[in-house]
């Protein structure tokens, strides 16, 4: 079978022939991976399987520099970006208020990639790999631009406080988002991942009926778009989002990446037994626990209850639930690209 076959097996939540399980690796730390590069002797990805082709990206996050460290975004927030993470220095709503605001267009948005004629060199990607599963890149989401758009203290008050003003602040983002979805229509691609932040380490930042009046119906709109290309819409979101799953499943969400297991409610397995045959689980491989704190033989034998419980009928891709970060012990990264390499062998 091909590495599109099987991700399209995975992504209808059907079983593929021997269990082949797909999965994804990745590095947050350059320090890291080039000690694993000399572990190897060569590059890391040599002795790992590709399924999925990144072949396009496109975003609401196009900042423009305006001096040394600081750039300001197409919104008009300004950031620091001299230091990881950035900083938003000063946001283009102050007020919960759009007096005196004119909003980008979607133009705006669309122009780099008309620029770089990324659209062009995605079917020639998609040409050049015909039998990998092919995705669009989209960035952060739209409770992530509320907060750009205001600051993360003064969006949550909004949330609070400023019922009208925010619903109407994430339609207008939910408008962009399907714009250059439907801008992507004529793109061969399988997929979209997009990237929404709405967990903490307890639970959903807003809380879940907040989420489900604001954030819900904003979504929906960006999925039924998806889903009129017969592409499959992925989201990512950190954090715990367990008790607003039956939302997401119901406004379309094929698969949740990345599963972080150590936040509340979300045991990879729980959540397999609950909602596996309705959503699809990417990630689970714990970046707080086991990833940092196991051993390589830990290491192993999880992978493979992975692989043997999570990947049943489908609907899983196996990988750290975070890129592997700075502090992972090489001998333990070794271990999870060793076995990676090895389970559907």
């Amino acid at each position: 079978m091909t590495t599109r076959e099987i991700m399209l097996n995975t992504m209808n939540h059907k079983s593929n022939p021997d269990n082949v399980c797909p999965y994804t690796m990745g590095f947050d730390d350059w320090g890291l991976q080039d000690q694993v590069n000399k572990f190897y002797g060569e590059p890391w990805y040599n002795k790992t399987q590709s399924f999925i082709n990144h072949v396009m990206n496109i975003s609401t996050t196009v900042e423009v520099p305006i001096k040394p460290d600081y750039s300001r975004d197409v919104f008009g927030s300004i950031w620091f970006t001299g230091k990881l993470p950035w900083h938003l220095e000063q946001p283009a709503l102050p007020e919960a208020s759009f007096k005196n605001y004119k909003f980008p267009t979607l133009d705006n948005f669309l122009e780099e990639p008309e620029r770089t004629n990324a659209k062009k060199h995605a079917a020639e990607n998609i040409e050049k790999h015909p039998d990998m599963f092919h995705l669009i890149n989209m960035g952060w989401g739209i409770f992530e631009h509320s907060w750009r758009l205001r600051g993360f203290e003064e969006a949550l008050c909004d949330i609070a406080l400023e019922e009208d003003f925010y619903a109407e602040l994430t339609d207008r983002i939910a408008d962009y988002f399907v714009g250059m979805v439907d801008y992507c229509a004529d793109v061969k691609a399988d997929a979209f991942l997009f990237g929404d932040d709405w967990g903490s380490q307890t639970g959903v930042i807003m809380g879940p009926e907040k989420w489900r009046k604001f954030i819900k119906p904003a979504w929906k709109k960006v999925f039924d778009h998806v889903h009129k290309q017969n592409k499959f819409a992925i989201c990512h979101s950190c954090g715990s989002i367990y008790d607003i799953y039956p939302d997401l499943i119901e406004i379309g969400l094929d698969m949740h990446e990345s599963v972080q297991p150590e936040a509340y409610g979300m045991d990879s397995f729980k959540l397999k037994a609950e909602f596996g045959d309705k959503m699809g689980f990417w990630g689970t491989l714990g970046s707080q626990s086991i990833i940092p704190y196991g051993t390589p033989e830990e290491i192993e034998a999880h992978i493979k209850k992975l692989k043997e419980v999570m990947n049943k009928d489908g609907g899983f891709i196996l990988a750290p639930a975070k890129t592997l970060q700075p502090g992972t012990p090489v001998k333990n990264a070794v271990a999870i690209i060793d076995t990676l390499a090895a389970i559907n062998r």
